[in-house]
């Protein structure tokens, strides 16, 4: 990246208002390189943008709708606010005007709506837009199918309503010219394997009525985009990747928030929160007129930051002010969403704290600052994620708050991990056997399948209906593999790995539905007991139903939030790969079995962390059938180890948090994508084990990563806990937010001994210096039992 010195906005040209600033990059302004109007687009389209100051494509928007008119598919694959709708539009108007249709498919319903809001506002004669989701009403739907020649929707829709009525739709898909799929970055891990088989489907159905589309694919910078591209959809793709729109000038700075005088769990030191920090920031930028947008992670982090910084202002009296912060995140009501992105967009808003979901190309103009409360999972959503600010053509500010987590706290030290490298390639299996048999199902209900479909679906395919016709699932007659049931095959994919339908949410006392969440999700997050945010107000859950997919809540204001506890055993399936290294320690990559239970929770102080008490829960166990990454330490090692009074079990979990915080460095998932396991003896292995595994069923290609990259891995792993300032470990190193024991036992000197006995780096017999002992009391009572340290990590 080239460097310049932008002007940072308000508060930050103080360089003593933050010292937590660890680095700052300055990313310089970027003039652009303009092109021309391809000769075949559309008049009327050129004198609408006209009338709207824009004269000219850029060169990557040029190149790629030239490339999608000429029947090549391609993926635009340039920084956030590049253009590329424009790109698509062009070939899209010239179809439309050609009497041919449309097909635009982005991975939410509130990008389809931004981007109707777009082509409706440009007023072209003879374009039917029109969105096609979940909140369309039936009359509205047939309306859509008969006239729409640019219909918007999304996967989930293109699964279960639009390919198993295709029939319905063979007007339109008889002239389907463009299949436009944005924001094609996040199909990826267990979604993007879904939307590939569904990619599938779709072009075979329209064989079926002799069309053949053009898929034009937009995405942020991604590595390997054609690639990528090219295993999404099944047909070879072009990228253009070279970005030739201009640029504002942007500093990014690293924040690492300081230690506090608390202690937390097992005397560890207590460092400020992401979110905390992000409030502090917030409430600055907002004083000072700049337009922020906050990241948080998790939905609970979104409605922390907002009231936090609500609170700060109203007790400074700055009424006004507050009430120009709000929360915005998935499982708000859609006319909620709607009404804070307008809100947001006039700048009614000042600050808004929010997930993900407002990462994607929704457009709302005119953000000055961005703060990032936590890694986001990979460098794609962190340039995606800043990408948003600067949008008026001036400097914009972006900030990423660092999280008490070993990946955050390496990535605050090392800049260079971050602006010295290219994004992540996206990863996804659409062979995936938990993926293709139920996509199979569906396509023979939508179609029989033949053998001719083979190749579309993948070498297995085979294999896998054989397996379908076993269960019942199938039947073979000699035109082909049918459908048996009555049902809807499409149900039989969870395409959003949600692991079962929705549980509501309500206030038992106004009835007031506040939202919904998965049912997989529900175990850990509104069960008996829970703390649950909304919009700044606390609830309590009285009860959860999972029969009745339903969760009874009340308003409070316990002073203690709640984090679920569970308990994971892990079976070793097969062994698909393994590598033996020098140091005598094995890889390896395999199939295996995951069950994992919600035994009870715990409540947490708010202010510290610490823990005030537990209480037992009696949920149902949930099996996963996955793939997991792990290693084995020979007899010889432990015995070595045992030698300098390492306890393995505490080295054991303590190596395997971090390795789990440290594995999206290389793949692009985040610590929620995957789980862990760790033991002194495992009965599978007989040896001292430490388990990655995908948290999805069939696996998501992360853990087969870790595998590819292990040593870089766990180089990275053993420097991110011995660079940590900790003297026996706390939540930068060693520490997981999500452990199912409660991070215990635990011991970082035994992580950094374990890591340099299996990457054969450290003296193997060295003196055992200061810090180097600990309580090995619980560490070797389970060690005598053979109980692993069993965690979700």
């Amino acid at each position: 990246m080239r460097r310049s010195e932008p002007v940072l906005p308000g508060v930050w040209r103080d360089d003593n208002r933050y010292p937590q600033v660890t680095h700052i990059e300055h990313v310089a302004r970027n003039a652009g390189v303009s092109g021309d109007w391809p000769e075949w687009t559309a008049p009327h389209l050129v004198e609408r943008l006209a009338e709207r100051g824009i004269t000219g494509p850029w060169s990557h928007q040029a190149a790629a709708a030239d490339l999608a008119r000429s029947g090549r598919d391609v993926i635009i694959a340039t920084g956030t606010a590049s253009g590329k709708s424009l790109a698509f539009l062009m070939p899209a108007v010239e179809a439309v005007d050609s009497g041919e249709t449309v097909l635009y498919l982005s991975p939410t319903k509130a990008l389809a709506q931004d981007q109707l809001r777009g082509i409706t506002d440009l007023g072209l004669s003879g374009m039917r837009a029109a969105v096609y989701d979940g909140d369309t009403t039936a009359e509205e739907r047939s309306w859509v199918r008969e006239h729409g020649n640019y219909v918007l929707t999304n996967p989930d829709m293109l699964h279960h309503g639009i390919l198993p009525r295709h029939g319905a739709w063979s007007r339109f898909l008889r002239r389907l010219r463009y299949v436009v799929i944005d924001e094609a970055h996040r199909y990826r891990g267990v979604f993007g394997s879904h939307v590939a088989q569904i990619l599938r489907r779709l072009r075979r159905v329209c064989a079926r009525y002799r069309s053949e589309p053009v898929f034009v694919l937009a995405s942020a910078t991604s590595g390997s985009p054609a690639e990528s591209a090219t295993r999404l959809t099944g047909v070879p793709v072009t990228a253009v990747s070279e970005d030739g729109s201009p640029r504002p000038g942007m500093s990014v700075a690293l924040v690492e928030p300081e230690m506090t005088d608390l202690t937390g769990e097992h005397g560890a030191p207590v460092r400020r929160t992401a979110p905390s920090q992000a409030a502090e920031m917030l409430v600055d930028l907002v004083r000072d007129g700049v337009r922020t947008l906050v990241f948080v992670r998790s939905r609970q982090g979104a409605e922390v930051v907002a009231l936090n910084a609500q609170r700060m202002l109203t007790e400074n009296g700055e009424h006004d002010l507050a009430r120009r912060v709000a929360a915005y995140r998935g499982g708000y009501l859609a006319n909620e969403r709607r009404e804070l992105e307008e809100a947001l967009r006039s700048g009614e808003l000042l600050g808004l704290a929010s997930t993900n979901a407002l990462e994607l190309g929704v457009d709302i103009s005119g953000l000055d600052a961005v703060l990032i409360a936590g890694w986001p999972g990979t460098l794609a959503s962190l340039w995606q994620q800043a990408g948003r600010a600067g949008r008026r053509g001036e400097d914009a500010l972006a900030v990423f708050i660092a999280r008490d987590d070993p990946l955050d706290t390496y990535l605050a030290h090392h800049p260079e991990a971050i602006f010295g490298r290219s994004v992540e390639a996206t990863v996804l299996d659409p062979e995936n056997p938990h993926i293709l048999g139920p996509h199979l199902c569906a396509a023979a209900q939508e179609l029989p399948i033949t053998r001719a479909d083979f190749d579309l679906f993948g070498e297995t395919t085979e294999g896998q209906l054989a397996g379908l016709v076993a269960r019942g699932l199938l039947r073979k007659r000699p035109r082909g593999w049918f459908w048996t049931s009555h049902e809807r095959a499409s149900d039989l994919a969870d395409i959003r790995g949600a692991g079962g339908p929705p549980v509501q949410i309500v206030d038992t006392a106004s009835g007031q539905l506040l939202g919904e969440i998965d049912e997989a999700a529900a175990h850990g997050t509104v069960h008996a007991g829970a703390v649950y945010l909304h919009q700044g107000a606390t609830y309590l859950v009285d009860d959860l139903d999972l029969d009745e997919g339903v969760a009874l809540v009340h308003a409070a204001e316990p002073p203690y939030s709640t984090w679920a506890r569970d308990t994971t055993d892990i079976t070793v399936e097969s062994v698909l790969r393994e590598e033996a290294w020098p140091s005598g320690a094995t890889v390896y990559f395999g199939e295996v079995e995951v069950t994992r239970q919600v035994v009870g929770f715990l409540k947490r102080d708010v202010r510290t962390g610490s823990v005030l008490g537990e209480q037992p829960l009696d949920m149902p166990e949930r099996t996963l059938q996955t793939r997991a990454v792990w290693w084995t330490l020979p007899h010889e090692g432990e015995n070595r180890l045992r030698k300098q009074d390492v306890a393995l079990l505490g080295a054991a979990h303590a190596a395997e948090h971090a390795a789990i915080g440290l594995l999206p460095l290389l793949a692009t998932c985040d610590r929620w994508d995957i789980g862990g396991v760790s033991t002194a003896v495992h009965g599978d292995t007989g040896k001292l084990t430490v388990f990655v595994y995908d948290g999805y069923d069939g696996g998501a290609g992360f853990a087969e990563r870790g595998y590819a990259r292990a040593r870089e891995w766990l180089g990275a792993t053993r420097a991110a806990i011995a660079d940590c300032e900790c003297e026996q470990g706390c939540p930068s190193c060693i520490q997981s937010p999500k452990c199912g024991t409660g991070n215990e036992p635990l011991s970082k000197p035994g992580a950094l001994r374990l890591l340099d006995e299996v990457l054969g780096t450290g003296d193997p017999d060295p003196a055992v210096g200061p810090g180097h002992t600990e309580d090995r009391n619980s560490a070797e009572k389970a060690e005598e039992t053979g109980t692993p340290a069993t965690d979700n990590g």
